[in-house]
């Protein structure tokens, strides 16, 4: 129950609400509450005229001083001053019971209007709460927790805590002011049956705490179960063309059906358990119904009670008979909703590890990037990706970083943007430390083109423009497309730049999702660009046309391309090889040539292939 305290804030932000809802839940118990009396009020009056051998038409003379309400007490008043026949008064009595229904139906409406309402409100600032929150955390984060988890937290455990802001707090307040008022009056008319009434309640009270531990326990495996199949589903769908073109369908499938068999039979094993509440709350009602009728029928054979109050005692156990039984369900859903708040906080007291420093100020980021003495390794991995790293990339030069697969060349675009922090040494940008940087404005200041290329299900235009803080032009827009070479391509799509691209950019080719890619990152037309590895999946002719662009884009700009392979059209002012986290190699292309080292050979490779693909062009 602590992990619900979480929600205290919102309680108090919708205070009102929350009040005018306690206040209605309470009048329509009181109005409820008088239905019991005036309807023992009328067999009693019944019973007097019976004893009398009235008529109907015979005027009321009803003496017998009842523990009613004030209400009904007034309202027995003035039929006695009236001088009402037997007949009037019950046709006046089911009136009063039928207005007294309406009134009450009325303040029902209102309750769901009030807490109903505030649950809403409550589950929509929580999942932007939850969003947001998932927008701050670091790129390591992401990389231990799976996608399907994140979802079910902001889907299905936050849909759980609303039950416990709206229903089930609606049902505890209405269950609470009815067995208030209930207990009251039924202690006020007549305390012995009373306790012979209530009697099975002690035994109801235990077989809800019991099993409100079991119900806790088996709800938190439930939705840990419900995350992994969600996990299990999101991936298939994200990765359907790789399960069909390897024929794993049935694969799969077994694997989703074990999972989905998992997530069964917990829940059935759950359902059993919240079965146990209503037979039971059943059980209970009966008993005390029957020894209502038996108590209270012996007390009347023996003239110490009037038929009346047993009429109304069988009215307040009715009355009981859903509050009670909706214990245990409120009880069920708290408990639920404690599982998935305990889930949800998990996340929001997850520091990010990547925060602004408390003093960091906002600074136009020109002048040399500086590399010094840094060494990183991913906490997932234990990978030791750079050691003791030492780069200088003066204001405006075009750098080529290249290195074989986990040579570290990604991880320094990486720290670069922050995404993780150096474990040692630091990182400068025009003599300013990126640490102490505000990391939006950083972030903001750089034109990052990753390696993994992810389109948003938008139109192309939103997809290219997407980094931009205001809206951006039809004709930026084209000439960022254009500097991208993928402007042509765009334009003959069925609704050019409107065309709307699917989920993850899956209607267009890998070599127009890297160029779509590419102009996002050329829009921003920053100081300083990073490009890493965003040409793999273009050809050679078009991979020439781009790197002419860049470079007449790149005037004046400091750019760092990091890739596999050697670009022979752009002169470099310094190419870097990477080798196991630190550089092996660096100078000019002339440079590196004349040493005859790694960049060399790997020179002499590609010239080799490209010839040999250009015999089997001809050819």
């Amino acid at each position: 129950m602590k992990h619900l305290a979480a929600l205290n804030k919102y309680f108090w932000k919708y205070r009102f609400r929350l009040v005018a809802g306690i206040l209605v839940i309470t009048l329509s118990n009181f109005f409820a509450i008088l239905s019991p009396q005036l309807s023992g009020f009328v067999i009693n009056l019944v019973q007097s005229a019976i004893s009398s051998h009235s008529t109907p038409a015979d005027v009321v003379r009803y003496d017998k001083d009842a523990h009613y309400n004030q209400l009904v007490h007034w309202f027995i008043q003035w039929v006695n001053n009236q001088e009402f026949t037997y007949g009037k008064v019950v046709i006046l009595a089911g009136v009063m019971l039928l207005f007294v229904a309406l009134l009450r139906g009325f303040f029902m409406f209102l309750m769901r209007q009030t807490i109903n309402v505030m649950s809403r409100y409550i589950e929509y600032d929580q999942k932007n709460e939850v969003y947001q929150h998932y927008q701050k955390l670091d790129a390591g984060f992401f990389k231990t927790h799976s996608t399907g988890d994140l979802m079910n937290r902001i889907t299905e455990d936050v849909s759980r805590v609303r039950m416990y802001v709206g229903p089930a707090l609606m049902y505890f307040i209405n269950l609470a002011s009815t067995i208030g008022f209930c207990l009251f009056y039924m202690f006020k008319q007549n305390v012995e049956l009373s306790l012979y009434v209530l009697s099975p309640l002690p035994i109801l009270a235990g077989t809800i705490y019991f099993v409100n531990i079991i119900i806790n326990k088996k709800s938190q495996r439930v939705q840990a179960l419900l995350s992994d199949l969600t996990t299990n589903a999101q991936e298939s769908y994200s990765g359907i063309r790789v399960i069909k073109s390897f024929v794993q369908e049935k694969s799969m499938l077994g694997f989703f059906n074990k999972n989905s068999e998992a997530y069964r039979q917990n829940a059935v094993s759950l359902a059993k358990v919240e079965a146990i509440y209503f037979p039971s709350m059943t059980l209970l009602i009966g008993l005390s119904t029957i020894i209502a009728i038996l108590i209270g029928g012996l007390q009347v054979l023996h003239g110490t009670l009037q038929i009346g109050v047993i009429v109304e005692f069988v009215i307040y156990i009715n009355m009981l008979t859903f509050p009670v039984s909706a214990i245990g369900w409120t009880a069920s859903m708290i408990q639920r909703a404690a599982a998935s708040q305990k889930r949800i906080n998990e996340f929001l007291q997850t520091e990010p590890a990547i925060q602004s420093a408390p003093d960091a100020e906002a600074k136009p980021l020109r002048g040399d990037i500086v590399f010094d003495h840094v060494s990183f390794t991913y906490a997932n991995t234990g990978i030791k990706a750079i050691a003791d790293f030492n780069l200088t990339v003066k204001e405006g030069q075009k750098v080529l970083v290249i290195g074989r697969t986990g040579s570290g060349k990604t991880t320094l675009a990486q720290l670069l943007l922050r995404f993780y922090d150096p474990a040692s040494g630091r990182i400068t940008i025009g003599g300013n430390d990126i640490a102490k940087l505000p990391v939006h404005n950083l972030r903001e200041q750089i034109s990052y083109v990753p390696q993994d290329v992810f389109l948003f299900s938008d139109t192309v235009a939103n997809n290219i423009s997407f980094g931009l803080a205001k809206a951006a032009g039809m004709d930026e827009v084209r000439l960022a497309a254009t500097y991208a070479s993928v402007d042509k391509e765009i334009s003959g799509l069925p609704g050019g730049y409107e065309t709307m691209v699917g989920e993850r950019g899956v209607t267009l080719s890998g070599g127009q999702k890297q160029r779509v890619s590419i102009a996002r990152g050329l829009i921003k037309t920053p100081d300083i660009l990073l490009f890493d590895d965003c040409l793999s999946a273009v050809d050679a002719k078009t991979e020439n046309e781009i790197i002419h662009h860049l470079y007449t884009f790149l005037q004046n700009k400091t750019a760092i391309i990091i890739t596999h392979r050697i670009f022979t059209v752009l002169n470099f002012d310094k190419i870097v090889v990477l080798d196991e986290g630190g550089i092996i190699e660096e100078g000019t292309h002339e440079q590196l040539l004349a040493s005859n080292g790694y960049y060399a050979e790997l020179y002499r490779l590609q010239m080799t292939s490209n010839e040999r693909d250009d015999t089997a062009t001809l050819n």
